[in-house]
């Protein structure tokens, strides 16, 4: 049986997909995963997953000459990790985490994909792609990719966590009295949320009655958000990191969400409509990137940070609620996009990759 390694890291955005992509592969391969400290709190004890940290090497200008030293050492450690695991292949999930995995895999003629669940190639998978394989992504116009290379793309549809393929779809054909609203921050800029959307949270309520499911990013902000919206009489439900979110929220009319490739792929494939608003510090803009591939097909609206203000946000979840033609025609739209993707359909397709290279 083939022995594959995952190395993954860093924000959920990075992890999240490369537990469905373990999950997809688990009972046909061996399957382990590599990870550092912070992704580690995304993956729970059913997962096979060892850590090897690596620095951010320009996390810090005046430790430049030390985290190089640590991050030769960590190509090392990860050559003596392929080495006495026996690892047939290897795939890459990007983030300077996996460099020193993918090199050392490299050195030992181990075969490598790289797997880019946004629309545009991350740097470090731009690395990695020179001597890969193929590189499993969902967007055939997939940005940054050099033409050369053009070829090793090898498409499946968004890789789901599994459970998500088991829950009801939102199929809800009219708008309630109550619009449900679902808020999800993300694990970077959360505080925006937090700070800004819940104001025009209150704003909207003076003309909308709605209830409010939200993403906060600590305990603070859990308590300052509870209390201004008992204050502002607004049904509300506020949650942290939530693995099973989506089973409370698949019946909420629309979401507010930043942009990372597993929650908009979420949202998409339960036909929740959703505004997005990338993270402006994104690396290489990419939530902006995967919000353009939903808005070019009339699936979600975008708007960026840097544009928003109190009224022409308010103004914009007025004329969504408003005006329920265009609501429906992204809902449409999703429920399209998104008819023919199975579970096991994107396993077919990824276990005949790896058998055939």
């Amino acid at each position: 049986m083939k022995k594959i390694l995952i190395t993954t890291g860093g924000s959920g955005g990075h992890v999240i997909p490369s537990l469905s992509l373990y999950d997809s592969l688990k009972d046909d391969f061996e399957v382990h995963i590599v990870t550092d400290v912070r992704g580690s709190k995304y993956i729970n004890s059913s997962y096979n997953f060892s850590l090897i940290d690596v620095p951010n090497i320009l996390s810090n200008l005046f430790l430049i000459p030390y985290n190089l030293i640590k991050f030769f050492f960590s190509i090392f450690k990860s050559y003596r990790y392929l080495k006495i695991n026996n690892f047939n292949i290897l795939i890459s999930t990007g983030g300077y985490m996996s460099i020193p995995l993918s090199l050392a895999s490299y050195l030992m003629k181990i075969k490598i994909f790289v797997f880019e669940p946004n629309s545009i190639l991350g740097r470090a998978n731009k690395l990695t792609l020179s001597f890969a394989k193929k590189i499993i992504c969902y967007d055939k116009n997939l940005k940054k990719i050099p033409e050369k290379h053009l070829k090793k793309i090898y498409l499946i549809k968004p890789l789901l966590r599994k459970e998500i393929y088991e829950y009801q779809k939102n199929v809800k054909k009219t708008l309630e009295d109550q619009k449900k609203i679902l808020i999800i921050g993300g694990s970077q800029g959360a505080k925006f949320f937090d700070d800004f959307i819940s104001k025009m949270i209150i704003k909207l309520s003076t003309t909308q009655n709605i209830k409010v499911l939200q993403q906060i990013t600590d305990q603070k902000s859990r308590e300052n958000l509870k209390n201004l919206y008992i204050k502002n009489q607004i049904d509300h439900e506020l949650f942290d990191f939530d693995d099973k979110l989506l089973i409370k929220a698949v019946n909420y009319d629309l979401a507010i969400t930043r942009s990372g490739a597993s929650v908009v792929s979420e949202l998409s494939y339960l036909n929740i409509p959703f505004v997005a608003i990338p993270f402006p510090y994104a690396k290489d803009n990419h939530q902006y990137y995967n919000a353009d591939f939903y808005k070019k097909k009339n699936c979600c609206w975008l708007i960026m940070q840097k544009d928003i203000n109190e009224n022409n946000f308010t103004n914009l979840l007025n004329n969504i609620f408003e005006n329920q033609n265009e609501y429906f025609s992204k809902k449409n739209n999703l429920i399209q996009l998104t008819k023919e993707d199975t579970w096991e359909k994107n396993k077919v397709k990824l276990t005949k990759l790896i058998n055939e290279n």
